[in-house]
This record gives structure tokens, sequence and C-alpha cells, in this order.
């Protein structure tokens, strides 16, 4: 650590000495104030430190939302271990990709998914021990969340670097499998900066904590929060009343949502009687009627809206009032320029690729030099995404760049190509697109566009419960069609194009 570095063990540290009483995580019963919450993580990290781990290791955990979840994250930003988050919706083949890509030394697995990690774990060399996290049973093979804290006293914090990398969250399948974003430390830092700007955080400000803490929307505005000195109210997982009840009762100030949130919470919200008037931000994705009717029950409320990755988090922004149908302007961290196919700058009105210039940038894929190299090639960070400038400098979306065509159902990134190819392996199958359909509850659905062999039938619900089990259900299609035949280019390959205009006006 350098006489200019600044860690997120360091604003917890500070938050104790500031805040000492003061809530830092409500998690149902649970309230901790922001010195116990330093304690729990500094006993937590003083117990993996003397179970062997060390700079760099690898802790995975898949597991909904929890207080440990929380402690879990400040124990490994003292030690400078990294926390590898699994999105809990993946099938357990998903899981298992995920861990040997990573090869962490600890598991850390709710009970939902513990038995998925204990046959996972039997197969590999280098998962060490398994840990329970959140409530349930312990199962066989588990050692409890609790059993790693030991007393810290008179250990030196150790001398972590901000650079130190914090936390590997796998992004979508570009090729067929997802790949592991490695943010470091002070990556997440400068977000919080930023959105500490932007959403007015400060010491009496509360976010409820509504998505899940192994996407960077919901792990970013709950550091943020905490960078700020406020409050993070966790919710286990997103439930309208529970969600309304909370803010409520803790006086939220934030939230991040990603569609159908808003509907649902509005839905309930005219079902019951709910003081929501402490909302004075909230950012995501939602259909704009879903937006402006959120506004009208909270006109003192202002929405977000921008153009973020995992790997950039937050490049722009601004109040979705302020210039609508646009992504704002580049961060105050952010410089954002747009390039073509030969990485000249384009001029201002001309669809180009986004690319980044931030220390909000990721530090790389994990173990994939060569597309780490590319995504970062010429000293700007590519985001695959199609966008232009207009003369007042708000970025406004386009589509995105065909190498990286991607769906977003209610926020998660699916690619159509690891889609595709589960619905491949149904034997019944001879040639698929899939592509991304509107959907007014989540924003865009799945569409699988499909060529049955020779003398087969088989009913759609098959096919989408089959490609279920394949892969996590959210990037299963809502909807299957079959056509006798799937138009071609002129060099015989699958004219996506044709596809998405015959097949894509809706769901």
């Amino acid at each position: 650590m350098g006489v200019r570095d600044f860690t997120i063990y360091d604003f917890i540290q500070r938050n104790a000495q500031l805040y000492p009483d003061r809530d830092a995580i409500v998690f149902n019963d649970q309230r901790l104030s922001h010195k116990v919450y330093k304690e729990r993580c500094d006993s937590l990290a003083s117990g993996l430190s003397k179970a062997g781990i060390k700079l760099g290791d690898r802790l995975a955990v898949i597991a909904h939302n929890s207080d440990e979840f929380m402690i879990l994250y400040g124990a490994a930003a003292r030690i400078g271990a990294i926390i590898l988050a699994i999105n809990w919706r993946f099938q357990p083949e998903e899981v298992a990709y995920v861990l040997q890509d990573c090869k962490p030394r600890f598991v850390f697995a709710g009970a939902d998914y513990q038995q998925t990690v204990l046959e996972i774990a039997g197969k590999t060399d280098f998962i060490e021990k398994c840990y329970s996290i959140g409530a349930g049973d312990l199962k066989p093979g588990f050692l409890a969340f609790q059993s790693l804290f030991a007393d810290p006293a008179g250990e030196p914090a150790p001398d972590i670097s901000a650079d130190a990398g914090f936390v590997i969250i796998h992004t979508a399948a570009v090729e067929g499998h997802p790949r592991g974003a490695l943010l470091s430390q002070a990556n997440c830092i400068y977000s919080s900066l930023i959105a500490i700007h932007e959403y007015e955080l400060d010491p009496d400000g509360c976010h409820i904590c509504i998505l899940p803490l192994f996407h960077v929307a919901g792990l970013n505005l709950s550091i943020s929060m905490m960078h700020a000195g406020g409050k993070n109210v966790i919710l286990e997982r997103f439930d309208p009343e529970l969600t309304l009840k909370a803010i409520e009762k803790e006086k939220g100030t934030v939230f991040f949502n990603f569609a159908p949130i808003l509907g649902m919470l509005m839905d309930k919200y005219e079902a019951g009687s709910y003081d929501i008037s402490s909302i004075r931000h909230l950012s995501g994705m939602d259909h704009p009627d879903n937006i402006k009717r959120f506004m009208k029950l909270a006109p003192t409320a202002v929405y977000h809206t921008g153009f973020a990755q995992t790997e950039a988090m937050g490049v722009s922004g601004c109040p979705i009032t302020e210039k609508p149908g646009s992504a704002g302007k580049p961060t105050p961290l952010a410089r954002v320029a747009l390039f073509d196919d030969f990485d000249n700058e384009v001029p201002v009105g001309t669809p180009g690729e986004i690319c980044v210039r931030s220390p909000t940038v990721f530090l790389g894929y994990w173990g994939l030099e060569a597309e780490t190299a590319f995504t970062f090639r010429n000293g700007w960070h590519h985001t695959g995404d199609i966008g232009r400038f207009d003369e007042q400098g708000y970025l406004w979306y386009v589509k995105r760049k065909a190498q990286k065509e991607l769906i977003k159902p209610g926020g998660e990134n699916v690619y159509p190509i690891e889609v595709e190819k589960a619905v491949l392996d149904h034997p019944s199958i001879a040639e698929v697109v899939v592509i991304g359909v509107p959907d007014p509850k989540w924003g865009e659905a799945i569409k699988a566009v499909c060529v049955l062999k020779p003398g087969k039938s088989l009913d759609p619900k098959e096919l989408i419960e089959f490609v279920g089990s394949k892969i996590a259900r959210y990037k299963k299609p809502q909807q299957v069609v079959y056509v006798d035949s799937l138009p071609k280019t002129s060099e015989n390959e699958i004219d996506r194009e044709r596809v998405k205009k015959d097949h894509g006006a809706k769901y």
C-alpha cells in the first residue's frame, strides 16, 4: 500500500471511526453498525488468513443476498482476496465451468446450492473447503460460516494496493462460455465516487439492495452507499411487498432496478398502502411507460438512465428527463470516444463503437490475455456497442456490434450463440437462430427460430424446457417458432439480419 493508496477496507475503517453507532447493514432482523460491521470483517479476514488465504486467492460464493455476503466482501477487501461472485441462476454445468475457470480455494454456498457445489468440488483438486453462507441447514461436507471467524487482536491490516483484484464477475458467453471480468478495488472505488455524485449519496442515505450481490449493479450501489457512510438494507431476493415495506420502514433513498421490478412494485403499491416518499433517486432499465407511471407515484424522485457494462461500470448517464432517449453524458471520470471498424474516431452524429478510458475500466478477462488485449487495443476499452454523440455531447445508444450481439431479458446479458448451442444439442433440431424481441415486461424476450430435422416433430414447450435444463433458465427461449428453412447469404451462411427482420418485430 502506497502513501496515495485508498482501498475499500479504508472506508470501512473510516465509517467505523466517524459513524460507529449508525447502521451500516440491515438484513432481516440483523442490524450491524459501522463499528460492528468492521469488527465482523476483521474477524473473518483474520480467520481466512489463518486458514492460508493470501493476496490474489479466489473465494467463490454462490448464494442469495445476506449480511454474511457483505461481510465476506469486506473481509476479502482487507486481505486482498478475490471474490468469485457466481450467478445463482446458473445451471450446474455453468457453475462447474466458472469454478474451473478461476479455481477458487474456498467455496461459500447458500443452502439451495450446496449439493451442486459438493458434487462439483468432489471432481476438482483445487477446492479445499466448502462453507455455508446465509440461512438454511448445514449440509454434510460444509463448514459453518461462523467457524471461520477468528480474533484479529494485534493483527495489522495487510499491505494491499487499491489496484489489487477484488471481484470476478462472469459476463455473458460471447463464444459459448462466459468470460470472467476482473475488477479491482480501485475500479469499484472510482465507480462509487460517480454514484455518490450522481445519486447524492451521503451518511443519511439508505440503499434498498434488491438486485443480487453477484451483479455489478447491486454490488456497485452497495459499495457506493458504504463509501458515503450510509446504510445498506439487504433483501435476500426481490419481493415487491418486502421492498415497499423496507422503503417505508428504513426511509430508503435509492435503489437500482431492472425490468420487471418497477411494474411489480407499482402493482403491489396500488393494491396496498405504503409510504415511498423518501426515495430520492433510482436508476436502471425499464419500459418508458413503467418509468412514467412510477414517477407519478414518487414525483420527487429522479430516475437516471445511462450506458454501463460490467467491464467499465458507469460510462455515461443523466436524469431521464434531461435528454429523453439518450444515454446521458460521459461521467466525470470517463473519456468516451466513438471509432469505426478501422479504429478511426468518427465525427459527431456518426455511429461508432463506444470506447472508454476511465479508472473504472476493469483489469481484464481472467486467464484470457488475447481477448483482453483485443478489447484494450490502441489504448481504449472497446465495449462492442455502437453509439453516436449529438451536438450537446449526449451519447445515444444505437445497437450492438455483430460479434457482440446481445439480448437483455430483465437486465441479464444473454448471447444468442450460447442459447443456440443449447438448442442444437436437441436431436430434433437442424438449424436455429436466436434473437431478441421487444417485451413489455422484461424489456427483451428470447425467441428461437428453428428448422427441424427431416421427419422430426417437437413441441415448442419441450424444447424450451430442454434448453432450460442445459443453461440458466433466464437464458431459455420464451418463444419457439419452426420454419421450413432459414435464409442464407451468398456465402451460404445463415442471414441473421433477415431472420431478425422477418421474426423480430414483437414477442
